[in-house]
């Protein structure tokens, strides 16, 4: 199957189109959401209704659009009581992760002789540079995490270093691969660990919370500081 995708121009194309525009379309709704979210939590004010502040809200803000009023409560920790509908914010994540992906393999992997590989650059065999690609998406995460948790309560000092390493895997991976597979890679290795802030980080604190109340037991607010914090960092 592999091969004849390589080597089927159609079938590419139009593969090329469908994540394409998926990933385009998810990473807006991604995005989106992300920057609303903050700019919720900047205009939020404290309650004006006693009852709610007892009830643990931290803050509230009101807004209008599409036609109508809208009353957001923010909780310091968690509701006293679990709503039983609760909306999640993780698919627009996954998807824009794994549609780039599903990008990479149909443009990159399965034609790396044409974008990925330039014998210029490095002399590589196309199974050398897909699983260095693949292995450098995988390290980009467990680096960023590793720092992340060592080094949380001192952002500048993090920021520092992230930026000295991506300036660093930019130009190593410049000696790696194409000029094009090289803005792409880079990409591609920023976008895996937002998502992994978000399927590792994030759902799981999220998880953590709704468990504790169905347990009954009060929630960590430590849950709560891991996932804004890595919330932040995607932002």
């Amino acid at each position: 199957m592999a091969s004849l995708l390589a080597f089927d121009p159609y079938a590419t194309d139009w593969l090329n189109l469908l994540f394409r525009w998926l990933h385009v379309v998810a990473g807006i709704v991604w995005i989106g959401s992300s920057f609303y979210f903050i700019a919720l939590d900047n205009h939020l004010r404290p309650p004006e209704d006693a009852g709610d502040a007892e009830a643990g809200v931290g803050g509230e803000a009101w807004e209008i659009h599409g036609g109508g009023f809208y009353n957001i409560q923010k909780y310091l920790v968690a509701p006293r009581v679990l709503p039983e509908t609760l909306h999640w914010f993780k698919w627009e994540a996954y998807t824009t992760w794994l549609s780039g992906f599903a990008l990479m393999i149909v443009l990159y992997y399965l034609n790396a002789d044409t974008y990925l590989i330039d014998k210029n650059v490095a002399d590589l065999t196309t199974g050398e540079a897909i699983a260095i690609s693949v292995g450098l998406l995988a390290a980009a995460w467990v680096v960023y995490d590793l720092l992340c948790r060592s080094l949380g309560s001192r952002p500048l000092v993090l920021a520092a270093i992230l930026l000295g390493l991506i300036t660093i895997a930019a130009w190593g991976v410049g000696h790696l691969f194409s000029g094009r597979a090289t803005y792409l890679q880079i990409g591609a290795m920023l976008g895996t660990m937002m998502v992994g802030n978000v399927f590792f980080v994030i759902i799981p604190a999220h998880w953590e919370l709704v468990r504790a109340k169905e347990a009954r037991r009060e929630p960590d607010p430590a849950a709560n500081a891991r996932a804004k914090l890595r919330s932040v960092h995607n932002n």
